[in-house]
C-alpha cells in the first residue's frame, strides 16, 4: 500500500513538473520515463496528472498505455486480493 501510494504521488509530480518545465521551454523528462513510472504502479497519478495538467493528452501512446497500465494493476489488485482472502 505505501509503495502505490508513493508512486501514484511520484508519478502525479512528474506530469506536473514536466508540464511546467514545457511552458517554460526548458528541458523536459523523455516520454519513456513518464510512462515507465505509469507502468511500475503510478498510471492512477499519471492518469489524474493528464487530466489535472492537461499534460500529454493529445499524444496516442498516453491515451493508450496509461489507462491501459490503470486496468492492468486493477486486475493484478484484484488477484492478489483474491489469492490472500
Amino acid at each position: 500500500m505505501i509503495y502505490a501510494f508513493v508512486v501514484n504521488i511520484f508519478s502525479f509530480l512528474l506530469f506536473g513538473i514536466d508540464k511546467l518545465k514545457a511552458k517554460k521551454d526548458l528541458w523536459r523528462l523523455p516520454e519513456w520515463v513518464l510512462l515507465f513510472v505509469s507502468l511500475i504502479g503510478g498510471s492512477l497519478g499519471a492518469l489524474v496528472g493528464m487530466w489535472l495538467f492537461r499534460h500529454k493528452t493529445k499524444h496516442l501512446k498516453f491515451i493508450i498505455l496509461v489507462p491501459l497500465f490503470f486496468i492492468l494493476h486493477l486486475i493484478l489488485i484484484y488477484y492478489f486480493i483474491q489469492q490472500y482472502r
